[in-house]
């Protein structure tokens, strides 16, 4: 779901950096083969990540849900020479469309796909240290996938969140419990004196977290 008006977002996609040519095609791909394909990150979003990710520079990121790539890639745009991008996904039935969609780029040997449920995923990479952290997955997990990884995560780190707006549910009077789920994390995120965090407007709304 888009939370600015159609003309404004279709400004703000103008003037961005272009879509690249793969990211385009697996744009359309998933919208004609995949279930609710509104869950990909999109032009705008996947700019955010790879602007974010070259800032950085990180030479680890991690990221929970993987769904077609798309995101996946945009942030392993700016990973390291040497870098790698650990991403989880619970839909085995995803794999082949996967390893189509990552061999259309020239980042491809930097993506280390894992498939199961997450949780147990994270717990065999509890060595590793990292850089960036995106999390687009289960939504009523989020904020244990936060207190999850939040020590493997190097000071100046970032963890971001999707979807923290929730269709505008949030600032609104609903109270089913996917909102309520937004509204928790967003609540105990906003007085965790152990990061600094921000929510962008983007999309479905993106919560931007650094880590002290």
């Amino acid at each position: 779901m888009e939370i600015l008006p159609d003309d404004l977002q279709a400004y703000l996609n103008s003037h961005c950096e272009p879509e690249p040519d793969a990211l385009r095609f697996i744009n359309r791909e998933t919208y004609l083969k995949v279930l609710k394909p509104n869950m990909l990150s999109g032009h705008y979003q996947g700019r955010l990540l790879s602007m974010l990710s070259k800032m950085i520079g990180p030479r680890r990121i991690l990221e929970i849900g993987t769904f077609t790539g798309y995101a996946t890639i945009c942030l392993a745009e700016g990973l390291t020479e040497d870098g790698i991008i650990h991403t989880i996904e619970v839909n085995r039935e995803l794999d082949e469309m996967l390893k189509k969609h990552f061999s259309l780029t020239d980042v491809e040997k930097k993506i280390k796909q894992h498939f199961g449920p997450a949780e147990q995923i994270l717990a065999d990479l509890k060595t590793e240290v990292f850089d960036m952290v995106f999390i687009d997955a289960d939504k009523k997990n989020n904020l244990l996938y936060f207190e999850l990884i939040l020590d493997q995560v190097r000071s100046g780190g970032i963890i971001i969140i999707d979807n923290v707006l929730w269709k505008g549910k949030v600032y609104g009077t609903e109270k089913d419990a996917d909102t309520e789920s937004f509204r928790k994390l967003n609540d105990q995120i906003a007085v965790d004196t152990r990061v600094e965090k921000l929510i962008l407007p983007v999309r479905d709304g993106i919560l931007l977290i650094r880590k002290k």
